[in-house]
């Protein structure tokens, strides 16, 4: 796979901590990048490659993008903890690895700056975080890859494991109020209080099964499994693996059968305009194939995480003007208190369709790190 080592070279090469060319969002509002959690995703991708091909340009781009944003007390310039918004813990993930392999003790420090939005996030009645301050009472899916490995981790590493239970307690929150009994997919949100205009007054939920969101709790569980030791959590791991292999197996018969894909709303392929998406199916692919790797599931369903990785490069990585292409990439999909967000089938078909964006980018990346781990390309 010698294109993706040349695309991810022509990325990095472009890209700066003050303008990543992965960070369309901000390039579309023609702004300076902030601390944000697409941020983060490549450069916990990047950290990654750096420690399976020990190539020290990787590791000196990832230093030098995080340092660029964390001061020598452990702030952290345009990251406010009191605005709680779970996205922005994503990108602390990055600074357990860079302290262990630089020493940088302003890395220490803003680990602990991260953790103290966690100390203080507003929770539902079930205990669960807030997805943001300004989404009041909302669990979203997103929120649980945002936040829940980093809080694993800095309870394991830094706080004796005090509330390690408090994070499993959270996914089991999201299995027993967000996952459809008849299909075992999970909505996109939830919301406590029944007051927004997207959700189900009865069930409190979301109207659709969104692909990237699925992905992200595929994600949220199989990284926090990771660090989770067998000899302290060993039953809450094993509950985690149950709850994600249920996800996995309800997945695979929405997976398509020419491309190894799957569609922007899950479960409605047939229904035009819906697409095979590319970030949803690159997160898929990487957690399937790590799962496996990592012994969360058996050897035969490597098959299907591979299968998604090639069809996402057949189907929408191309070469334009000399220049590498990675299509098919939603940009952005919530529930907000916009009424625009409303969560429909065709508000997920409106939001914009983006190459090159760091939410399909880094999942295809660490889904290539996989396959480096097996010796194969």
């Amino acid at each position: 796979m010698k294109i993706l080592d040349r695309y991810i070279e022509q990325l990095l090469e472009k890209s700066s901590p003050q303008m990543p060319v992965w960070n369309i969002e901000k390039i579309k509002e023609g702004k300076e990048s902030t601390w944000n959690y697409m941020d983060g995703c490549m450069i916990k991708a990047i950290l990654e490659l750096y420690h399976i091909t020990k190539k020290e340009e990787y590791l000196t781009f990832a230093d030098n993008f995080i340092d660029y944003f964390v001061s020598e007390d452990g702030s952290i310039k345009s990251y406010d903890p009191n605005e709680h918004n779970l996205d922005h813990v994503n990108a602390g993930k990055t600074l357990f690895d860079l302290y262990k392999l630089t020493g940088k003790e302003k890395y220490r420090k803003a680990i602990d700056t991260v953790y103290s939005q966690l100390k203080t996030q507003p929770r539902t009645s079930t205990g669960n975080f807030w997805h943001k301050a300004i989404y009041p009472n909302q669990i979203w899916l997103d929120g649980l890859y945002m936040a829940q490995p980093f809080y694993m981790q800095y309870e394991l590493t830094y706080n004796e494991g005090k509330n390690c239970l408090d994070s499993f307690q959270q996914f089991l929150n999201v299995y027993s109020l967000m996952r459809d009994l008849r299909n075992g997919l999970y909505y996109h949100a939830y919301d406590d209080s029944r007051e927004s205009f997207w959700c189900d007054k009865v069930t409190g939920l979301s109207d659709n099964f969104w692909l990237r969101a699925l992905g992200w709790y595929a994600m949220a569980l199989i990284d926090t499994m990771e660090v989770m030791p067998e000899e302290t959590l060993g039953a809450e791991k094993k509950e985690l693996n149950r709850i994600y292999k249920e996800l996995i197996d309800s997945m695979l018969p929405y997976q398509d059968e020419k491309t190894g894909m799957w569609y922007q709303v899950v479960n409605r392929g047939g229904i035009r305009p819906n697409y095979l998406e590319t970030s949803g199916s690159a997160i898929f692919a990487y957690a399937i194939m790590k799962s496996v790797r990592l012994g969360f599931l058996e050897e035969n369903y490597f098959q299907y995480g591979r299968k998604a990785f090639d069809g996402i490069c057949s189907t929408y990585l191309s070469e334009e003007n000399g220049e590498l292409q990675l299509d098919g990439i939603c940009l952005v999909a919530g529930l907000g208190n916009k009424e625009m967000r409303e969560g429909t089938f065709d508000y997920y078909m409106r939001e914009p369709i983006v190459k090159n964006e760091a939410k399909g980018v880094a999942p295809l990346i660490l889904a290539y790190i996989e396959i480096l781990f097996r010796g194969e390309e």
